[in-house]
């Protein structure tokens, strides 16, 4: 055994992965339909007009405004109707004074007409429309590069395509865009009784839960989980698995990052790499270790599925958004009666699962080692290292998991 000589704070741990952790350069060129979600590296400008023509914004009659002036229901002006025209066509000739052509929604404006006059203000008997009401010049007129003009910056890099964006870019015309590549990131569970869901379990073996945990963290904060073979606790199997994940962008083991005998991440991470820190005053999740390896930044999370996925919220997923040039995630937060009293550790800040259950929040955690304090649970809430408890009915933030 080795116990821990010293633990540190949540938020000093936070802010040396944050020195450590360096947005990814690489780059890659995509389809546009499947960029949602994805960050832009380079600039996009716009090479032409959108729309590129003027075009009507109503159903109607393309006119010269001024051929309409005093129009009304009881004193009409009269058009001739020289024709129509419809979204994707073209007019076949511009009007001249008392002409008119009947438009869709959406058609270009033929030459010489400047507005256009609402069907429902019209009356057509053959080619001759009464006008009942006076437009003005641009009345119901899309201008040409009226959404975007050509040499505009449509999309700047370090944006995120949501299905806006990606309709931006669509619009001129653009089928590819280049993107800031998403991280690799290693999820590998380590000890001796760590079983894959599916088989049978042998005596003193348990299901690898943080194998799955991580994966889906991973995919959700814009990273591409690269699952591997479950390590032994071993020295050779633990170098073995580090030296096979060196070229990933991130490493996440979890189980092996305590003081036990079997505990041998630490060892296994001062020779392969350094050390930035190990032990951390929280609870959930002291036995947390960070360093890296070469160039590459690794986790060693605790075994337990509830220590590890709540330093994985924790940590892990502000760290690979920045990997991935992903804003920080925006919180749910509320504000509700404690459901029962919350005993903590004085000396640790703790992360305390709760759900939610007829306006109060209901503790839910159970134990390090029980996903269902997770599972089960709506959100947390966080206990101060200088508070030993919490009574029913004080208000808490619960910072909601969805």
């Amino acid at each position: 055994m080795r116990p821990f000589t010293r633990t540190i704070p949540v938020d000093e741990a936070r802010a040396i992965i944050d020195s450590t952790i360096q947005p990814i350069a690489r780059t890659a060129r995509i389809p546009l339909a499947t960029a949602l979600g994805r960050v832009l590296a380079r600039d996009i400008t716009a090479e032409a007009d959108v729309p590129p023509f003027a075009r009507a914004s109503m159903d109607g009659y393309a006119v010269r405004a001024g051929n309409t002036t005093g129009a009304t229901k009881a004193s009409p002006r009269g058009l001739d109707c020289i024709g129509q025209v419809f979204t994707g066509d073209a007019p076949a000739r511009g009007i001249g004074h008392g002409e008119c052509l009947e438009i869709a929604t959406g058609a270009p404006m033929p030459d010489g007409a400047d507005a256009v006059v609402m069907v429902e203000e019209t009356f057509r008997d053959g080619r001759a429309v009464q006008i009942f009401s006076a437009v003005i010049p641009q009345q119901n007129v899309g201008k040409r590069g009226a959404d975007i003009h050509a040499g505009q910056t449509v999309l700047s890099n370090g944006d995120t395509l949501n299905p806006s964006r990606i309709g931006a870019a669509a619009a001129l015309g653009i089928d590819e865009v280049v993107v800031y590549d998403l991280p690799r990131v290693t999820i590998l569970s380590t000890g001796n009784e760590i079983v894959e869901p599916g088989r049978p379990l042998g005596p003193g073996q348990i299901y690898d839960i943080n194998r799955f945990t991580l994966s889906a963290l991973v995919s959700d904060n814009g990273g591409i989980p690269v699952p591997r073979r479950t390590a032994r606790d071993t020295i050779e199997d633990l170098e073995r698995a580090i030296d096979e994940s060196r070229h990933d962008d991130l490493m996440l083991f979890s189980g092996g990052s305590s003081v036990g005998e079997r505990d041998l991440i630490l060892d296994v991470l001062q020779k392969r790499g350094e050390t930035l820190f190990h032990g951390l005053a929280v609870k959930p999740g002291k036995p947390t270790a960070f360093g890296r390896v070469g160039v590459t930044p690794f986790f060693g999370l605790p075994g337990y599925p509830t220590s590890c996925l709540s330093n994985a919220y924790i940590l892990v997923a502000p760290a690979l958004r920045k990997m991935a040039h992903l804003a920080s995630r925006l919180h749910r937060t509320m504000v509700l009666p404690l459901g029962q009293r919350v005993v903590s550790t004085i000396g640790r800040h703790q992360f305390f699962t709760v759900r939610l259950a007829d306006g109060l929040a209901m503790p839910a955690f159970k134990g390090s080692g029980d996903i269902t304090s997770m599972s089960q649970a709506d959100g947390y809430i966080e206990i101060p290292v200088d508070v030993a408890s919490v009574d029913a009915g004080t208000p808490v933030e619960v910072t909601l998991f969805i």
